[in-house]
C-alpha cells in the first residue's frame, strides 16, 4: 500500500524546492550590482524512490514510487579557468600601468624637444662659443665670455636638475613599493590575511555541510586584487581552503590560514611590484640606468670642453649631479697662443655642436621615448585583453536581471502548483477520514 501522507510529503518537497530557487533568485537580483558577486542556482535531484510491493494479482515484483524532490546544494556559477586567464592579465596590465605612468614622469623632466630642453640649452653654449671666438678683444669681449660662463651654468644646472627629478622619481617609486609591502599595514599583507581569514571560514562552514558561496566570492575578489600586485597561482586545498603563492617568492603568501610575509620579490615578480622593482633598483633598475647614462653625457661634455680649456678647467664635477662652472669670465681661454686676439680654441669648442655629447644626448632621449611608447603600447594592448576575459567572466557570473525574472516567474509558478497538489491531497484526506468513515 502507498503511504497515505506520502504525497504530502513529495507537494512538501516541491514547495521546499521552488521557495529555495525563489530566495536564490532574489538574493542574485539584490546582487546584481555587487562587485565580485558569482550568479547562484539551486542544484535540483530527484528524491530517493520509494519501493513498493506490486499492486498487481499476478504477483509481479515491487514497484518504485517517485517522492518528489530534494535540493541539493546552492551553486554559484563560476568558470576557474577564466578566473586563471583574468589574473594572469591583470597582473601584464598593472605592470604595464605602472611603468607607464612612471615613465611618463621620466619623459616629461626631460621637456623634450622645447625651448627648455638640454638639447637647447647645449645649442646656446655651443653658439655662445662661436660668438666669442668673433669677439676675442675689443669693447664686447667680456659680455662675449660671461655669455660662455652663463650658458655653460644653464646646462650645468640643467643637467642637476635633470639628475635630481630622475632620484626624485627613483625614490617615489621605492617608497611606493615599500608601502604596498609593508608590513603589517601594507595591501599585499592585508590581502593575505582576509583570504587566510576567510580560508577558514570557508573550511568550517563545508565541513559542516553548507555552501558558503558568498565568501567564496570575496575570496576571488581579493586574488583579483592581489593579481594585480604580482602574479598570482591558486591551488585548491581539497578542504574549501586555497593555497595562494605570489610573485616570484620562496613560500606560499597563503596557505590555509597561515600568512607568509614579508618575502623577498624580484621583478620577475610580475604585477605593480615588479614593475616598481624593475624601475627603481638602485643597481640594475630602469631609472638607474637613465641616470648612469645621464652621467655619461655629464662626463662627455665635461671632457670635451675641459680638454680644450688647458690651463684651467671650464666645468667641475664627474656626474650629471655634480657638474657646475668652475670657470669666470676672464679665465677663459680662447687661443692656445699668447696672442690675445687668437680664437682657435673657441672656434674648435664651437665646433663641438652636434658632436658626441649632442649624439649621446639625443639617444639618451630617444630611449626614454621608445621605452614609454612601449609601455604605453602594452598597457592599451592588455587593457583591451583584460576588459574581453572580464567580459566573458560576466557572462558566465554576472546576473542577468532579464533571466532572474523569468526564472522568478517559473519558480512560482511550480510553487503554486505544489501548493495546489498539497491542497487537492488534504482535501482527499479529509474526505477519506471525515466523510467515508461516517456512513
Amino acid at each position: 500500500m502507498i503511504p497515505s501522507f506520502s504525497g504530502l510529503q513529495t507537494a512538501l518537497r516541491g514547495l521546499t524546492a521552488a521557495q529555495a530557487a525563489i530566495d536564490t533568485t532574489s538574493h542574485n537580483i539584490a546582487n546584481a550590482n555587487t562587485p565580485g558577486y558569482s550568479r547562484q542556482q539551486v542544484v535540483l535531484t530527484e528524491s530517493p524512490e520509494m519501493t513498493l510491493p506490486s499492486l498487481s494479482s499476478n504477483g509481479s515484483a515491487s514497484i518504485q514510487f517517485g517522492t518528489g524532490v530534494d535540493v541539493t546544494q546552492i551553486s554559484r556559477i563560476r568558470d576557474q579557468f577564466l578566473d586563471i586567464q583574468y589574473r594572469a592579465q591583470n597582473s601584464q596590465t598593472s605592470s604595464a600601468s605602472t611603468s607607464t605612468t612612471i615613465l611618463n614622469q621620466v619623459q616629461t623632466g626631460l621637456d623634450e624637444p622645447s625651448s627648455n630642453g638640454l638639447s637647447t640649452q647645449l645649442q646656446k653654449f655651443w653658439s655662445s662659443w662661436n660668438d666669442l671666438s668673433n669677439s676675442t678683444t675689443g669693447t664686447s669681449a667680456p659680455a662675449a665670455r660671461q655669455a660662455v660662463v652663463d650658458a655653460g651654468s644653464t646646462v650645468a644646472q640643467s643637467l642637476n636638475t635633470l639628475d635630481q627629478q630622475l632620484a626624485t622619481i627613483q625614490s617615489q617609486t621605492q617608497t611606493q613599493y615599500q608601502t604596498l609591502t609593508a608590513s603589517p599595514s601594507g595591501q599585499v599583507q592585508s590581502d593575505a590575511n582576509q583570504i587566510a581569514k576567510l580560508n577558514g571560514q570557508i573550511s568550517q562552514m563545508q565541513a559542516a555541510g553548507e555552501s558558503p558561496n558568498d565568501l567564496m566570492d570575496q575570496r576571488d575578489q581579493l586574488l583579483d586584487s592581489l593579481s594585480s600586485l604580482a602574479n598570482v597561482s591558486v591551488t585548491d586545498q581539497g578542504n574549501g581552503a586555497v593555497q595562494v603563492n605570489f610573485g616570484d617568492a620562496a613560500a606560499p603568501l597563503v596557505s590555509g590560514t597561515t600568512v607568509n610575509w614579508p618575502q623577498t620579490l624580484t621583478a620577475a615578480a610580475g604585477g605593480q611590484l615588479g614593475a616598481l622593482i624593475n624601475l627603481s633598483d638602485p643597481n640594475s633598475g630602469q631609472i638607474q640606468s637613465y641616470r648612469n647614462q645621464l652621467d655619461t653625457i655629464a662626463n662627455q661634455l665635461i671632457s670635451s670642453v675641459n680638454s680644450l680649456q688647458p690651463s684651467s678647467a671650464f666645468f667641475s664635477g664627474n656626474s650629471a649631479g655634480t657638474i657646475a662652472v668652475s670657470a669666470t669670465a676672464t679665465s677663459i681661454q680662447t687661443s692656445s697662443t699668447s696672442d690675445p686676439a687668437g680664437n682657435d680654441l673657441a672656434v674648435s669648442l664651437s665646433q663641438l655642436s652636434g658632436g658626441t655629447t649632442d649624439q649621446t644626448y639625443a639617444t639618451f632621449v630617444s630611449k626614454v621615448g621608445n621605452d614609454t611608447a612601449s609601455a604605453q603600447s602594452t598597457q592599451a594592448t592588455g587593457s583591451s585583453l583584460l576588459q574581453a576575459i572580464d567580459g566573458q567572466r560576466q557572462s558566465v557570473s554576472g546576473v542577468s536581471l532579464d533571466e532572474e525574472m523569468t526564472n522568478l516567474i517559473t519558480y512560482q509558478r511550480s510553487y503554486q502548483a505544489s501548493a495546489r497538489v498539497m491542497n487537492a491531497i488534504d482535501t482527499t484526506l479529509d474526505t477519506l477520514i471525515n466523510q467515508v468513515g461516517a456512513h
